[in-house]
């Protein structure tokens, strides 16, 4: 996973909760890297899951309440960092409907070896977007919180269905539909 996801949690912990759980949750999740993270760098997954299961235990939160805040955060923060990525998209569902053809290829450039999910549009009309999740990684929550957070950006309203298409969560269908 690339470092700037870890760098970016990093801060939302900081932001939402204290730069003391910060040090908290990294000696909690006992991680090889001892979250020392540069934005650039890779670092294994089950990290993010460390620090995701110690913010959980620390906080009381649920892991899917928290991977979720934090793809909310994170649509916010990559549209300030990398404002070229949703330049010229109107709403949400233009942001949404070019994360494949232009927001990953972007990243690619960036990050080469990067392991995205793979997103596709299934349907869309101006009300409803009916998008295709498939990652390994099972991030659902992470996903619907970046859809939450582009429908945020935009200023529009939305309802966001999630069903999971398989056991695992490595592949959900998303449906926004815009009140």
């Amino acid at each position: 996973m690339k470092g700037v996801v870890f760098t970016e949690f990093m801060e939302m912990v900081e932001a939402r909760f204290s730069a003391d759980m910060v040090d908290d949750i990294i000696d909690d999740a006992q991680i090889k890297s001892g979250g020392a993270y540069t934005a650039v760098g890779s670092y294994p997954f089950a990290e993010m899951v460390a620090l995701v299961t110690a913010l959980s235990q620390r906080s009381g939160l649920e892991p899917q309440v928290l991977i979720y805040t934090f793809g909310h955060y994170l649509f916010g923060r990559f549209a300030q960092l990398y404002p070229y990525s949703i330049q010229g998209c109107n709403n949400a569902f233009m942001v949404l409907s070019n994360i494949e053809k232009h927001i990953h290829q972007e990243v690619h450039k960036l990050y080469p070896d990067a392991q995205l999910p793979h997103i596709e549009v299934l349907s869309s009309d101006e009300r409803c977007l009916t998008l295709l999740y498939r990652s390994p990684r099972c991030l659902a929550s992470l996903a619907t919180g970046l859809i939450q957070g582009a429908l945020d950006h935009f200023s529009e309203q939305g309802r966001i269905t999630a069903e999971p298409l398989n056991a695992d969560g490595s592949e959900v269908r998303f449906v926004v539909e815009l009140l």
